[in-house]
């Protein structure tokens, strides 16, 4: 289970595989996740997603994802058929280091970009020396 001083992992499913839902197969997207001295920026794929299909939110110092796909229109008699059309849907735990209020997220094609900045009073900050 990843680990940060800023953010963890909640599982919401047993993976990254399909869980059935009453909505259909939800899948539990990948995210890649790295940190600078000023924020944690999450890069979740959640391909077949529209950006005004996306529902990101922050409820009980929980971070979570929630992104709605379209079924593709195709014909009915598929000679094969491997790609799973469903939902994502992922929670992060938000440590006391996230400012909540300065969250912001931007899709581009089918790539969410989550920024978590980091609260002021958690930010590393020079000391000015004085000579004597």
């Amino acid at each position: 289970m990843l680990q940060t001083n800023s953010i963890a992992r909640k599982e919401t499913s047993g993976g990254v595989g399909p869980v059935d839902t009453r909505r259909g197969f939800s899948f539990t997207p990948y995210v890649d996740i790295y940190e600078t001295p000023d924020e944690v920026v999450l890069l979740c794929d959640m391909p077949g997603v529209k950006p005004q299909d996306l529902d990101v939110r922050v409820e009980e110092g929980q971070l979570k994802l929630y992104g709605k796909v379209e079924p593709r229109q195709a014909p009915a008699d598929y000679l094969a058929e491997e790609y799973g059309v469903g939902d994502f849907c992922r929670f992060f735990t938000l440590g006391e280091e996230v400012d909540p209020v300065t969250i912001s997220a931007a899709c581009r094609e089918g790539v969410l970009t989550v920024h978590l900045p980091r609260a002021e009073k958690m930010k590393a900050k020079r000391v000015a020396v004085s000579a004597g």
